[in-house]
């Protein structure tokens, strides 16, 4: 319970508690604990209860088996009402269910009452309807109560002309902070409750997460792939082809030259034509060094980065360490990081400088780019740090921002490479 946001609030100092929005917080859980108890109690009695009745049928049997499942949907909600109590960020626990092998409700209820844990969540529905229900609306009763204690007797006091009825004001006011404590204990002791009977025991989720990790490395593999194969179509491919042309439109502009004022336009637009095909080759140049540059392939990380400061608009101090080189994986990854964040450093940032800096320390690639421009910048769906969030993520990597209005911002990356091994430049 000592890990509980609630508690750590409860045990700190009294002013911090008391000013935080911890009490009411705590409030408001208990609050919807007592309303959501009685109503289990309600649904989880009459569905026994019929099942009992019925039982000479038949039917009733099968009810009093399917109550067993009411605990799933009372589950998902418990986990989910942690938030209100312990913050909209606080990680909830994981559903401990698996993965239901064939589509159809006789599978996935033949599935849900093998598993340990719909048992589990059942019983957790039973205490939550018939103990801890009542506890909750005990303690409501206790704060209803403490509020009529305060409330009354101003009520008596200014329609008697009775002042020392306020004594009994003062008395109510005085045991709020009692209150709000033993609030507080009790939601905290709720939760830790919720999570102990709810959250996935240890190898409930075994074959998700490994499934799950062997998802992502695929994923990431073919994201590979496919670059590659990319990058060699655009090098062999399209730029051959544009080289192609910007040399038969140079001879072409030769001959017209040759042929002096007689050319007249079409000489001009042969010289248009190839300045633009010139164009065109530097851009499909610049775009295949920033799908995945030679220079990174060949001399690693820090090299490509120092192009890539070195190509950018604003000045970029590059402090990138590394003691060998990383999987190339890895390397991409971070290379795409770095040239994305400069990018948005020169188009939204109005930053005068900017700094890259790059360590491997504890089996972990930490990299940082700062800029010292307006701040403000958030991770919003379907925005471009967005999109870099989920990139890194693939290589099981974190993003974290810290952009306050004026600046400065620095955007930071961590991937583990501890499963990975580094070789030698």
């Amino acid at each position: 319970m000592s890990s509980s946001p609630t508690w750590r609030a409860v045990t700190r100092s009294p002013v911090s508690f008391l000013t935080s929005a911890a009490p009411w917080r705590s409030l408001a859980y208990v609050a919807s604990s007592g309303l959501l108890g009685f109503l289990s109690l309600v649904v989880l009695g009459g569905v026994v209860v019929c099942g009992l009745l019925l039982s000479v049928l038949g039917i009733g049997l099968v009810m009093l088996a399917g109550s067993a499942l009411l605990g799933i949907p009372l589950a998902a909600l418990e986990r989910r009402r942690l938030r209100l109590l312990e913050g909209p960020h606080t990680d909830r626990p994981a559903s401990p269910h698996g993965a239901v092998a064939r589509p159809g409700l006789w599978p996935w209820l033949t599935t849900r009452l093998r598993e340990p844990a719909t048992w589990r969540e059942f019983s957790y529905a039973m205490v939550f309807a018939v103990l801890l229900s009542l506890v909750d609306l005990a303690l409501l009763t206790m704060a209803g109560l403490l509020v009529a204690l305060i409330v009354a007797p101003v009520h008596v006091a200014l329609s008697s002309a009775q002042p020392e009825a306020l004594v009994l004001t003062g008395i109510g006011i005085a045991a709020l902070p009692v209150a709000a404590y033993v609030l507080a204990a009790a939601a905290a002791a709720q939760s830790w409750f919720v999570r102990l009977m709810l959250a996935p025991r240890e190898g409930e989720q075994t074959d998700r997460v490994v499934e799950l990790t062997r998802s992502r490395a695929r994923m990431a593999d073919a994201f590979e792939a496919e670059r590659r194969r990319i990058e060699r179509d655009l090098h062999d491919g399209a730029q051959q082809h544009l080289v192609a042309l910007v040399m038969t439109l140079g001879l072409a502009e030769l001959e017209f030259g040759a042929a002096g004022p007689a050319a007249g336009k079409g000489g001009e637009l042969v010289s248009r034509a190839r300045r633009e095909a010139k164009q065109a080759l530097d851009e499909l140049r610049d775009l295949i060094r920033g799908i995945h540059p030679q220079v990174l392939t060949d001399h690693g990380i820090a090299a490509a980065v120092s192009e890539v400061a070195v190509r950018c608009r604003v000045p970029v101090a590059v402090d990138v360490e590394l003691a060998g080189r990383l999987p190339a994986q890895i390397e991409a990854t971070a290379y795409f990081f770095i040239s994305e964040a400069l990018t948005n450093v020169v188009k939204h940032s109005g930053a005068a400088t900017a700094t890259v800096q790059g360590r491997l320390a504890a089996g972990r690639l930490s990299v940082t780019v700062t800029d010292d421009g307006a701040g403000g910048a958030r991770l919003r769906d379907g925005g471009g740090l967005q999109g870099l969030a989920d990139r890194v993520a693939v290589v099981d990597g974190r993003l974290t921002l810290s952009s306050p209005r004026g600046g400065p911002t620095a955007l930071s990356l961590e991937i583990p490479c501890q499963h990975s091994h580094s070789v030698s430049s």
